[in-house]
């Protein structure tokens, strides 16, 4: 039931674990990307071309492979904790498959599509002022005007947006590590890997060990369990016990993310029957093409953003709630490297 889009994007992450001839024949482009990327890199380094700051502390979250490697649910359990240690935190993202490129305060009721669905899905599961837009810099000073109450920006997926200035960094990798070691296209690396753990960077890793030589953390993910989608809409939490009304029933497992097979192993490992609907990363969800006879789907939440439950019709939507943390040493960690917190400057509003 993949779609063609969505079945080239799985040939594609399949090819850039091996140097096999997919590989191999994209090499000539990614000598051309790496040329760009080490560019780019080296006018920041010299200051040709400037990171600019805001007045509060910037904590960037992102990956060095292309495709989801959890930034979504690091970004939020980040948020927790900086709310533990009495941080007021805000977060700024690019908002990847929205309509525009404009800066944009997040709201409750901002449809996926304006928003992204994840800065969305960042909104409506972390609770903290989301800003979107292209230049992260603005963003981080809109929200910054916008809630002056905000004493640190978490940016979401910035890593590669050297423009905005940070503080500390998260470097998010998943099973795959750095796949078969080349850049994109030809591998899944944005960046290559570095030799050591850079600056006021933490690592952390979302897989059981470590995929690449770098030392890290490991961080703790399981199924949460289902909730309707009416009731995930109301704010309400799963549990794992209501998966038990589902299992043994047929159930179309739906998923527009980047790795798929992740989201329907997590199903079957929990006692699901289900039948995989893979979709392209971003998938928008205009319109619904369920197969005949289909009564029951689970999806992310990240699908569950762009589906109110008036449009549900007479399917029945269950949304899986991802259970997502981190030990006590990886928290120390990214504590250690921001600065210590203090009242946010005071802000002229224009």
């Amino acid at each position: 039931m993949a779609t063609s889009s969505s079945r080239f994007a799985t040939r594609l992450q399949q090819a850039w674990l091996t140097r096999g001839p997919l590989a191999t024949s994209l090499l000539p482009l990614a000598l051309m990307f790496g040329a760009l990327t080490a560019a780019r890199h080296w006018l920041y380094g010299r200051g040709i071309l400037k990171a600019q700051h805001i007045d509060v502390p910037v904590l960037v979250v992102g990956n060095l492979v292309a495709g989801g490697a959890g930034k979504t649910p690091t970004v939020l359990a980040l948020i927790a904790l900086l709310r533990r240690e009495g941080w007021q935190p805000g977060i700024v993202s690019r908002g990847h498959g929205r309509s525009a490129d404009h800066v944009l305060e997040v709201g409750p009721d901002t449809p996926a599509a304006s928003a992204g669905d994840e800065p969305l899905l960042l909104r409506l599961r972390g609770g903290a002022p989301v800003f979107v837009g292209r230049d992260r810099v603005a963003a981080a000073r809109a929200l910054r005007q916008r809630h002056p109450e905000v004493d640190i920006v978490v940016c979401d997926d910035g890593l590669q947006h050297l423009r905005l200035a940070r503080d500390a960094q998260v470097l998010v990798f998943d099973e795959r590590g750095a796949g078969n070691g080349w850049l994109l296209p030809a591998g899944p690396l944005r960046e290559p890997v570095p030799d050591q753990v850079p600056a006021r960077t933490a690592v952390l890793y979302n897989a059981t060990r470590p995929s690449t030589p770098l030392p890290g953390h490991l961080a703790h993910r399981r199924l949460g369990g289902l909730v309707s989608i009416a009731d995930w809409w109301q704010g309400r939490k799963s549990t794992p016990e209501s998966m038990a009304g589902l299992r043994g029933r047929p159930l179309l497992a739906a998923a527009g993310i980047a790795r798929p097979q992740r989201f329907f192993s997590m199903l079957r490992e929990a006692g699901l029957d289900i039948v995989e609907l893979p979709l392209p990363d971003h998938h928008d969800y205009v319109r619904f093409d369920w197969p005949p006879g289909t009564t029951d789907i689970v999806m992310t939440e990240k699908d569950a953003v762009k589906i109110t439950p008036q449009r549900a019709g007479d399917v029945r939507l269950w949304v899986a709630a991802l259970d997502f943390g981190f030990d006590a040493d990886f928290e120390r960690a990214v504590l250690a490297l921001l600065p210590r917190r203090s009242a946010p400057p005071p802000l002229t509003r224009r």
